[in-house]
């Protein structure tokens, strides 16, 4: 989705089981993604690929201050391993969507059995999509900005009182 040529970390998995006991598939993360979007003159989106894993959790502030939205990308399988995702951009309140990562063969879930299983706070939108495919990756992006301007916009009227 980038303008830009991507940064990606992705590098070769080493053997099963290092990680904690935990399987892997052929690549693991070992640094954050990097991407750019132009909106219009003006106007950039810059898109960070904050790895999940708690060795990279010292991250997430960094990354956090500044940021107009995030997006949690949960697999379909295992969605509550983002809670602690969730926790923290609840606490750092940053407006944020879960987009649930589906393919074939997933569990067929729906937006409200997601939220009702992360305890997500009222209103935090849920997104079922296929990250490999562009179009949804698009239309999470979509969603998400679409989102943040509501509680964005929100936020600052209750401000003014």
């Amino acid at each position: 989705m980038s303008e830009i040529r991507p940064l990606h970390s992705e590098e070769a998995a080493g053997r099963r089981g290092e990680a904690g006991g935990m399987e892997r598939g052929a690549t693991t993360t070992v640094a954050m993604d990097f991407g750019r979007i132009t909106v219009h003159a003006g106007l950039s989106l810059y898109l960070f690929g904050m790895p999940g894993q708690d060795r990279f959790r010292f991250l997430w502030g960094e990354l956090c201050a500044g940021a107009l939205a995030a997006i949690v990308l949960a697999e379909a399988r295992r969605v509550e391993d983002c809670l602690t995702a969730v926790d923290h951009f609840e606490r750092a309140r940053v407006p944020f969507v879960v987009a649930v990562n589906l393919f074939p063969r997933a569990p067929d879930r729906t937006e409200c059995d997601v939220a009702r299983a992360l305890g997500l706070e009222r209103g935090t939108r849920v997104v079922l999509c296929d990250a490999r495919d562009r179009t949804s990756g698009k239309e999470v992006l979509i969603r998400t900005v679409e989102y943040a301007g509501r509680v964005h916009t929100a936020r600052l009227l209750a401000s003014l009182g």
